[in-house]
């Protein structure tokens, strides 16, 4: 468990030097961009998650590969130059927990309210509207809504809004009934 808190120490440091950097550029939109980019890149390959944190390869190595994505992807020079600083630094397997700090930051600079929203299968669009019409009236805000699909769920739903988790998820009643089971 600390290794992860550490782990999202150092990415939300990074997600803070990068806005602030963005931010004196006005590139903070361009650079979110890029990094949506590449956390769908991170989520469809398992060979781009093994590179960020495998020990079995360099800080060079991981250097060249986020080059190399940066260059095909076209990201702004902004975002290239702190891929290479992450990994450079030995960093890369923090690079999530980066994105997602930033997207946060970027998000409350923009006044919005982001939401993750995790479920056992892919919501259909009826499903996402009714979601985000829900934390709408919720929040007051609109949200900006990011859906992520974790089988392990079972069913149910999950909606993470900035500290706040709902976990209405089959997983989670299942392992509190067990719980109460052992109690008994």
């Amino acid at each position: 468990m600390a290794d992860d808190s550490k782990a999202s120490n150092v990415g939300g440091r990074y997600a803070q030097a990068l806005f602030d950097l963005a931010n004196e550029q006005n590139q903070v939109r361009a650079v979110e961009a890029d990094l949506k980019s590449l956390k769908a890149a991170i989520a469809d390959s398992k060979d781009l998650r093994t590179l960020l944190v495998s020990p079995a390869f360099s800080a060079e190595d991981k250097r060249k590969g986020l080059a190399a994505i940066s260059a095909k992807a076209r990201f702004s020079p902004t975002t290239q130059k702190f891929l290479g600083l992450v990994a450079a630094n030995g960093r890369a397997s923090a690079l999530p927990e980066a994105i997602a700090g930033f997207e946060r930051l970027a998000a409350a600079a923009r006044g919005a309210v982001s939401a993750e929203v995790v479920t056992a299968l892919p919501l259909s669009s009826a499903q996402a509207k009714g979601v985000a019409a829900a934390l709408r009236q919720a929040l007051g805000k609109d949200p900006e809504i990011t859906t992520r699909v974790d089988p392990s769920l079972l069913g149910g739903i999950k909606v993470k809004v900035g500290s706040r988790l709902f976990d209405a998820s089959l997983r989670s009643k299942l392992d509190s009934l067990k719980f109460a089971l052992k109690r008994a």
